[in-house]
């Protein structure tokens, strides 16, 4: 119902509806300033992957905790988001994104404020889990950028917002050893919560809402066995170099996420409203496009932990540098920097030449970079070079893979696509972190790491090839598959702060 119509008075034909009008009193953001809300948004919860990392030693030793279970710091922050982000993708596109948005960043200040606090490694850990379920910000920016944007814009926009993975990562891990070293670990939770609180205000102010809902609704078995499977999955990675990968432990929970995973499957086929639609999976642009996130993201968090670990290894063992921490993480300063300049302009080229050669080309040079190191890492020169690849790979190839799902999947399945897409890179980083670890232990374990790095990359080239032809966002207007009826042709979008008035885009 129009909010026009609500003194008594009918629509008038051509009225926009009423989700796609800003609420009276909350005034359109521009375009710069919505994507600067969703881009810090977006780009604290990448920081908090990295930030803890340096600091789990000291946040252990202050809260009395053993090594193995101060790194469910780092592993229930990921689970969560695992789990968190297909599901609140979809529950964005039937409920609306800017909602789900809200939440999202709410309990991302929320769980900041509880691992800040925290008295004891077990409520730490839970403050960690809360933050984690904000890792559908990614799937739900994007959404909110196609849905909000002038179609031109889109491209560059979801660009800015990818590279802000790459961004995010490296500003952790550079961040992590002053912020330790002059104010103390649990800064590490407070100067994010206070930043994302100042982004959910501005959030619920400027941001309108969605205009688009998908259809149906969400069956409650699919979230519980996708929830059991990545469970499985993403503790038997993080525990097998402790527990060791051939141990009984390990091997009966990978068995576990494998028969989990089967019967997700087959209860999402049979579902009269899946959690993700399999039949937009099956897409070969969706599959292939997911596949190469997978190996890029087993790069790009290897190269998180191979780089600062050799540079903080001890001269004395005749490979390392002995640098501190803080010296170690301003070595990833250059892949963030580049990352955050060459994601909007791989936005920008995929609507002229379309997301695959992106894709590949950033890859090929992901590779060609962990490969430098892996010939010969005895100079500084080796690794910085490295980490200025990793950035240019990264910046092209997160913002083309981003751009290839909203190409290729209908405006309803948007959120969950993109979701399942940042799933993918997620379990690609923990599998590379997981299987990384296990090598750095002599030398030539981090040539050995490198290589892996490298051939991940190279994965990610070859997959990206398999991704079809394409240009530009206006292929997402495709019929949505999950719909069997004929779908009414969208509206003009109204006149405001963010968009100008424009003709429907072509189907």
């Amino acid at each position: 119902m129009n909010p026009a119509s609500a003194g008594g008075s009918s629509p008038l034909p051509g009225d926009p509806p009423a989700e796609a009008t800003p609420p009276p009193g909350r005034p359109g953001a521009s375009p710069v300033l919505l994507l600067t809300l969703l881009a810090l948004g977006a780009g604290n919860f990448s920081v908090l992957q990295s930030l803890v990392n340096p600091a789990l030693g000291t946040m252990g030793a202050e809260l009395g905790a053993d090594p193995s279970t101060s790194s469910w710091v780092l592993t229930g922050y990921l689970l969560a988001a695992a789990v968190a982000t297909p599901l609140a993708g979809r529950l964005g596109d039937l409920y609306g994104r800017r909602n789900l948005l809200l939440g999202v960043l709410f309990l991302l200040a929320v769980g900041g404020v509880v691992a800040a606090s925290a008295p004891t490694m077990g409520v730490l850990i839970a403050g960690r889990l809360v933050q984690g379920a904000a890792g559908a910000l990614y799937p739900l920016s994007f959404g909110i950028v196609r849905d909000q944007l002038p179609p031109e814009r889109v491209a560059s926009g979801i660009g800015l917002l990818s590279g802000t993975l790459g961004v995010g990562g490296g500003i952790g891990i550079v961040a992590a050893g002053p912020v330790v070293e002059v104010l103390g670990w649990r800064w590490l939770f407070w100067i994010p919560a206070l930043l994302t609180l100042v982004v959910l205000v501005g959030a619920w102010y400027w941001l309108p809402d969605s205009s688009s809902r998908a259809p149906g609704g969400i069956s409650p078995l699919p979230p519980v066995l996708l929830t059991g499977w990545l469970t499985a999955l993403l503790l038997g990675l993080s525990k097998a170099g402790v527990w060791g990968w051939t141990s009984a432990r390990v091997l009966s929970l990978l068995a576990g996420a494998v028969v989990l995973a089967a019967a997700w499957l087959v209860s999402e086929s049979r579902s009269p409203h899946p959690l993700v639609d399999l039949r937009v999976l099956r897409r070969r642009a969706v599959w292939a496009t997911d596949l190469a996130a997978l190996a890029i993201g087993f790069a790009l968090f290897g190269s998180f932990l191979l780089i600062p670990q050799l540079l903080t290894v001890p001269r004395s063992g005749g490979y390392g540098f002995g640098a501190s921490v803080t010296v170690a993480g301003l070595f990833l300063l250059p892949s963030a920097l580049m990352s955050l300049i060459f994601g909007p302009v791989s936005g920008r080229l995929s609507t002229r030449y379309g997301t695959r050669g992106l894709i590949t080309g950033g890859a090929l040079v992901v590779a060609a970079s962990m490969a430098l190191p892996a010939l010969d890492h005895s100079g500084y020169w080796q690794l910085l070079v490295c980490s200025t690849g990793l950035g240019i790979g990264m910046g092209l190839a997160f913002a083309a893979l981003a751009n290839a799902v909203v190409e290729h999947v209908p405006p309803s399945q948007i959120g969950v696509a993109t979701g399942v897409n940042t799933l993918a890179r997620s379990l690609g980083g923990s599998l590379g972190t997981a299987l990384v670890a296990t090598s750095l232990v002599s030398d030539s374990g981090f040539t050995r790491g490198f290589w892996i790095c490298a051939l991940a990359g190279l994965v990610s080239a070859v997959t990206g090839l398999c991704i079809p032809r394409g240009r530009g966002p206006a292929r997402c207007e495709a019929p949505d598959p999950a719909s069997s009826a004929p779908q009414p042709p969208r509206p003009p979008r109204p006149a405001s702060g963010l968009t100008t008035p424009a003709s429907p885009r072509p189907r």
